[in-house]
């Protein structure tokens, strides 16, 4: 008896696991296909510009004031902590270079990502979603205008612009917030912060934080207007689409970070500066 109910027990977690990696395929196979219906539109040369244009000022600008307080209270909190661990071995005025390498590679590119993802992310799949709920997109549709190329089309280009350049605003600020708490707050001399922070970091660096925004930005885009093309039951369907968004989105980019840094590092490996 007790073999046969540990057997049931052991039958139901295999299900369970089967049951989430299948749903976990047909999910990357949404997203796939998705991305294949935005190519098509890409290379039709419909790209609406005018929408590409207001978007990006739904999510570049609008997005500045998060991405910069994020990036320049970040910068400011880690050279601060490490400026303390450094005072110790009496190398403080290398702080620079590590708070610079760090933003730009990592720091910059993913609390910005997770940012935009809270802010922009939950606005399109609450957009979309809506329009999915009330037969708008059915009504594009009828009118012969494909919901992917008005809809989701220039938020992927727009967030294609945006993106990258939200990443050098939020490296920029974290380096003269940190710039300001160790020159100005602990005395450390500027020459030296900025002799170590040029020596120590290349452009490339800042390339890999740019190029991490965009892949970031595009799984933002595909994510969150594939949750507002699937919502469904009104308003609490759309809710839970907007949840998922910003959840699924959030991962996505936090687990593809680290295949992307493994990746980059082969292209510009960390210490490779002169």
């Amino acid at each position: 008896m007790h073999g046969g109910m540990e057997l049931l027990q052991r039958m139901d977690w295999l299900a369970f696991v089967g049951r989430s990696f299948l749903g976990m395929l047909s999910w990357l196979g949404q997203i796939a296909a998705l991305m294949g219906e935005l190519m098509i539109g890409l290379k039709s040369g419909r790209w609406r510009l005018k929408l590409v244009a207001h978007q990006i000022m739904a999510i570049g600008y609008g997005s500045q004031l998060v991405v910069v307080v994020t990036g320049a209270f970040t910068g400011a909190v880690f050279a601060f902590q490490s400026y303390a661990k450094f005072k110790e071995f009496g190398i403080e005025s290398t702080v620079g270079a590590i708070v610079s390498v760090a933003l730009c590679r990592e720091l910059g590119p993913v609390l910005a990502g997770l940012m935009v993802s809270g802010r922009v992310g939950a606005a399109m799949a609450a957009d979309i979603g809506t329009m999915k709920v009330t037969e708008q997109i059915d009504a594009l549709r009828v009118m012969g205008v494909h919901p992917v190329d008005y809809l989701v089309l220039p938020r992927f280009l727009a967030m294609c612009v945006s993106m990258p350049l939200l990443v050098a605003e939020s490296i920029a600020f974290g380096l003269m917030a940190s710039y300001a708490l160790i020159v100005y707050g602990f005395d450390v001399p500027g020459g030296w912060f900025w002799q170590h922070n040029v020596d120590h970091t290349e452009v490339l660096d800042v390339g890999i934080g740019m190029f991490k925004g965009l892949v970031f930005g595009i799984i933002i885009t595909l994510i969150s207007c594939h949750q507002g093309l699937m919502a469904e039951n009104g308003a609490v369907g759309v809710g839970l689409g907007t949840t998922r968004a910003v959840v699924y989105s959030s991962l996505t980019m936090l687990v593809s970070n680290f295949f992307l840094t493994i990746a980059l590092n082969y292209v510009s490996p960390l210490g490779s500066a002169s």
